[in-house]
């Protein structure tokens, strides 16, 4: 439920867990779906649905928890300072044109859509049929009604199938440019700069 795209997956989940167990199905709905469900989130949080970073960072200043606050920030400043310099080298290397996790991601799209059927509305509607269901593709309005084009903005199978369709060769204005090699070099090209000496 929490990683579904469109409401009607949502919801077939969502039926489910009440036959499993009514206390978490009214637990769930009392939190509110928009709180943890991304078909319903008011805003686009993007593809990762974990709180992994913060247990990372939990676990890395787990001992620094027990030192007094201006330790806890020197420790803090540091890991952040150091992770940052790492990430800005490691992104200085990538020259291609997509994050390498972003292109598997577009090979698997890619490789799925050979087995779709597209037919075309206009020059811009497509229908795309998908094993006995069918989704419409409008390239204009860059929506896709799988819906995951617009919360992961990154080509899905289906815009990738209308897109071959038409011999589209340059397919990255498809794309987010949060996923390319020069917004991740943006995202580190500032510096952490260390804590003043706490004797000055």
């Amino acid at each position: 439920m929490v990683k579904a795209y469109r409401k009607d997956e949502f919801d077939f989940f969502w039926n489910q867990v009440g036959k499993i167990d009514k206390r978490v199905k009214s637990y769930l709905e009392d939190v509110g779906f928009e709180k943890w469900a991304r078909v319903y989130a008011p805003v686009n949080r993007g593809r990762m649905m974990t709180s992994n970073i913060a247990e990372c960072i939990n676990g890395k200043l787990k001992l620094a928890r027990e030192l007094p606050i201006l330790e806890v920030l020197e420790q803090a400043s540091k890991l952040f300072g150091k992770w940052n310099c790492k990430n800005r080298e490691r992104v200085s290397y990538a020259n291609t044109s997509l994050d390498s996790r972003f292109k598997g991601i577009l090979q698997l799209n890619t490789l799925k859509s050979t087995r779709l059927k597209v037919s075309a509305s206009s020059t811009y509607v497509y229908s795309v049929y998908d094993d006995g269901r069918k989704y419409i593709v409008c390239l204009d309005r860059r929506t896709f009604s799988c819906g995951r084009f617009q919360l992961d903005e990154i080509k899905c199978e289906h815009a990738i199938a209308v897109l071959k369709s038409k011999h589209v060769v340059d397919m990255k204005p498809y794309c987010s440019e949060f996923y390319y090699p020069e917004t991740l070099r943006k995202t580190y090209e500032e510096s952490m700069f260390p804590m003043p000496d706490k004797k000055n």
